[in-house]
């Protein structure tokens, strides 16, 4: 079959989201939040699970890679681990993509949220969901990565330029508009205090003041060259940055959804616009109109003043 036929039988065109990112990042909380948040704008979400091995897909779930294909089965007939397991199926998928277009043929006229398997080596360098993703887009639909990353690394600054080296090279493998995201930011203050403001590593800003940080650990103080090497990839390829997630927070998911709508391309109409100032003005008054960064960033401050404030008590 044709690329152009193919492209034909896709119909019109499908927006929606590719949820990607390690284990316990939150992607499938992610997806149920962001699937109950787009429903009250008016928006049909069809969650598509292609994780096989969540086997307890929370809430409604339009379509399931367990009818395809499963983890513990694989495993089971294959002798093979759970990391080679997830290779196979991510590869079983992309040989029957047929099925996958069959079953998503049928869901037109919806918007997408595919919740992904949380396997890095899938999305730094192996090709089979990146296939998946390039046959998605030849059936004419619009994704966006969304790449989540716990919050909680931007507080060890060492782990923190993993993640910034991870992303990039989801980024440059992956091939889609991409928007990444430091989920669970209403947790962050339980994993000590930031080194800088946050912003600083939402914007990913002058990575030069983390190395000098870490060379303060006797430990990294060895590696200060090989940090310095790793700085300079990030910042001379300067793709890297981040949206802070709390998915209880209106203010954030909405900032969320406006980036991957940007990313991807969605345009909404009156209709919806009108559906989200009334959500946001019940959710925090008329005037919302704020960074949503900063009232994360102001959030934090005060948890940490407070802390102080409780430890001068105890004094």
């Amino acid at each position: 079959m044709s690329e152009g036929s193919e492209g034909s039988r896709g119909g019109s065109l499908a927006f929606g989201q590719v949820v990607i990112g390690p284990p316990g990042s939150g992607k499938t909380t992610y997806c149920q939040a962001m699937g109950a948040f787009l429903g009250q704008l008016g928006r049909s979400v069809a969650l598509v699970n292609l994780d096989p091995a969540n086997e307890a897909v929370p809430g409604p779930c339009a379509l399931d890679i367990a009818e395809l294909v499963t983890l513990p089965d694989v495993m089971a007939s294959l002798g093979l681990g759970p990391n080679g397991g997830l290779i196979y199926c991510m590869e079983y998928l992309e040989a029957n993509a047929d099925w996958l277009r069959d079953r998503l043929q049928g869901l037109r006229g919806r918007y997408f949220l595919f919740d992904c398997p949380g396997q890095v080596e899938l999305y730094t360098h192996h090709g089979a969901l990146k296939n998946v993703f390039a046959q998605l887009a030849k059936w004419n639909f619009r994704l966006a990565a969304v790449h989540l990353v716990d919050s909680h690394y931007c507080t060890d600054p060492g782990k923190f330029i993993s993640v910034l080296c991870t992303s990039l090279s989801t980024m440059l493998h992956v091939e889609l508009p991409h928007v990444n995201v430091l989920s669970k930011m209403d947790l962050i203050e339980q994993y000590g205090k930031l080194a800088f403001n946050l912003d600083y590593y939402t914007e990913v800003l002058d990575l030069s003041y983390l190395v000098d940080h870490l060379a303060s650990d006797p430990f990294f103080r060895n590696f200060r060259r090989l940090n310095e090497k790793l700085v300079e990839v990030i910042e001379d390829y300067s793709l890297v940055s981040f949206v802070p997630l709390n998915v209880q927070d209106k203010q954030s998911m909405r900032q969320v959804m406006q980036a991957v709508d940007k990313a991807n391309g969605y345009s909404f109409g009156d209709q919806e616009h009108r559906n989200l100032e009334a959500l946001m003005s019940a959710a925090v008054g008329a005037d919302f109109h704020f960074s949503s960064t900063l009232a994360v960033q102001e959030k934090y401050v005060q948890s940490q003043d407070k802390a102080v404030e409780e430890e001068v008590m105890d004094l």
